[in-house]
């Protein structure tokens, strides 16, 4: 990968925390980084295993809220497309260069109809989720309106209580309607089991996930006795997707937080007992802070605080130390133990956000790291896009 300047007539410190060539521990911080070699491993590794499913990987765009790291993820691992969660976040990685996205979403609110249906006008392939008839109407005027085509999936309910119908006769009822309604193609069916991605123990997630392919399987059965083949047959997370991939019914996984990993992931265990962030993936992921105070005995406070990471899935976690420990955080502080008074003032820490998706939408850039040194900068694109 060569790197890109996206520095220039950008002030150090102002609009940007590093620049190309600068070392890793001269970056300002707190900011984001991103170990590149870890983040390609993790990519390949999850599209050479959807190739050897014989299944697409539509990347949860959602995660990183990037278009350089969504192209990446189509170069190296294949990636055919991009899920997101709202029209302004899809958009923005249409007008960087992603050709198929899928809002894993409903829209609702008329403006948000109207932007959605002028997608392809920008050259993209634009699905999106339904689970409510009225909404297959709303879809279909706009997409007349606008002379698009519309691709709509519907949405089942297998065990996020969240969106989706969660009976056949239902969903059966949707996928007639947007097959029926002009300017609107069936695409298929939306079935990711969100609840179940952060459990610990793999019984328990294969448990659920067993559940949720029944729902799909039977649900399948039904819609091709109407004569509605579903191109796309999509769910499946960092946490589940060995189950979907195994199902022989799903066609796409939509897995996002393997590329980064977080603490709260890392917890997750695989079919050995053993971490997933010791096993299947790695850290590439990380919020760089540093210590600006040391003034109580085995106390440090460094400049990361919850201004610049989401914790509610938990604190931090220092990486690649066992001496230090993140214990505490206010608005701009973070409260470091520090028995051994091993920190000095300036010194950085690499610290393993509790969960990635919300910490990214606090940031504006990336910082690409390769050998100790910042090789790249990419923007956090979709950042606030939450419409």
């Amino acid at each position: 990968m060569q790197g890109e300047d996206r520095s220039e007539n950008l002030e150090l410190g102002y609009d940007v925390p590093a620049t190309i060539g600068m070392d890793e521990s001269d970056i300002v911080t707190p900011c984001l980084v991103l170990d590149l070699d870890a983040l390609e491993r993790n990519i390949r590794k999850m599209g050479d295993w959807a190739r050897a499913q014989g299944m697409r990987h539509r990347v949860h765009g959602k995660m990183h809220k990037s278009v350089d790291i969504a192209l990446l993820q189509q170069r190296l691992g294949g990636a055919c497309g991009v899920c997101c969660q709202k029209v302004s976040e899809a958009e923005a990685f249409v007008r960087g260069g992603i050709t198929d996205v899928m809002i894993t979403n409903q829209v609702r609110h008329p403006v948000m109809i109207d932007r959605l249906a002028r997608l392809p006008k920008l050259g993209a392939r634009a699905l999106v989720c339904v689970d409510d008839l009225d909404n297959v109407a709303e879809l279909s005027k706009a997409a007349q309106s606008n002379g698009t085509e519309i691709e709509a999936l519907v949405e089942i309910d297998c065990g996020a209580n969240r969106c989706g119908v969660t009976e056949t006769a239902d969903a059966v009822a949707i996928a007639r309607a947007i097959d029926a309604a002009p300017g609107l193609k069936f695409a298929g069916i939306q079935a990711y089991q969100g609840a179940m991605q952060h459990l610990r123990s793999y019984a328990e997630r294969k448990a659920k996930a067993d559940v949720a392919i029944a729902q799909v399987k039977t649900l399948v059965a039904a819609l091709d006795t109407e004569g509605l083949a579903c191109d796309i047959i999509g769910g499946g997370g960092t946490g589940s997707y060995p189950f979907e991939g195994a199902s022989g019914i799903y066609k796409e996984v939509q897995c996002g937080s393997y590329a980064f990993m977080d603490a709260d992931y890392g917890r997750v265990l695989d079919e050995n007992g053993e971490r997933i962030d010791a096993g299947a993936w790695e850290n590439a992921f990380f919020l760089l802070t540093r210590v600006m105070s040391h003034v109580k005995r085995g106390r440090a406070i460094v400049d990361a605080g919850l201004k610049v990471q989401s914790v509610d899935s938990g604190l931090p976690v220092v990486f690649g130390r066992t001496d230090v420990e993140y214990v505490q955080c206010t608005d701009e502080h973070g409260v470091v133990t520090d028995p051994e008074s091993a920190l000095q003032i300036n010194d950085t820490l690499r610290l393993v956000p509790g969960h990635c998706d919300p910490t990214c939408n606090l940031h504006d850039w990336y910082v690409g790291l390769r050998n100790g040194k910042v090789e790249t900068l990419w923007p956090v694109n979709a950042r606030g896009k939450s419409y």
